[in-house]
């Protein structure tokens, strides 16, 4: 198996840019919101602001994204809206969405889990070296798969992944 040199897997990921993935599977995002609308009554601003919180890592929801699943939310009849005399529409939730919540506890619950252990790698001091140890991986296999990998090479990388993994969960 070829090495690739640090200094390569570095500009590699310093010059790259980051592709985008999908932080949130499909409902969790509706989910997410409804939490947060449970807390106490909130503008879109509001939840904007509180998603960003907790993803961290300087995501920033559009209204784009979030201005729909409100709206879906109202639609399902889980939240109401309430314009208040400033003309803004503040959010509050209903007992359909208290129910609808107690419903999902356990997705909630692992969605905050999620964000927060993501939230805390990128912003504890302490967790540093596992940060830049994770975006070495990414990078060293992004550049990987830019090359004609055998099956037995993509065979050989998963493998050494996953017992990485177990190696992990044992400590």
């Amino acid at each position: 198996m070829s090495s690739i040199p640090d200094s390569v897997i570095s500009e590699e990921r310093e010059n790259s840019p980051k592709p985008r993935k999908r932080l949130f599977e499909a409902g969790q995002m509706k989910l997410l919101v409804l939490h947060f609308v449970a807390q106490n009554p909130k503008y879109s601003y509001d939840i904007i602001k509180d998603v960003a919180a907790l993803v961290g890592g300087n995501y920033k929801p559009s209204t784009g994204t979030i201005c729909p699943t409100i709206n879906y939310l109202e639609e399902q009849q889980f939240i109401t809206s309430k314009i208040t005399t400033d003309e803004r529409k503040r959010y509050s939730i209903s007992s359909q969405g208290i129910e609808h919540l107690a419903a999902h506890k356990d997705a909630i619950e692992l969605i905050l889990s999620r964000f927060e252990t993501r939230r805390r790698i990128q912003t504890d001091e302490r967790y540093s070296d596992i940060n830049q140890a994770m975006e070495s991986l990414k990078a060293s296999l992004r550049l990987k798969l830019q090359t004609n990998m055998s099956v037995e090479q993509i065979k050989e990388i998963a493998d050494q992944i996953e017992q990485a993994a177990a190696k992990i969960a044992h400590l």
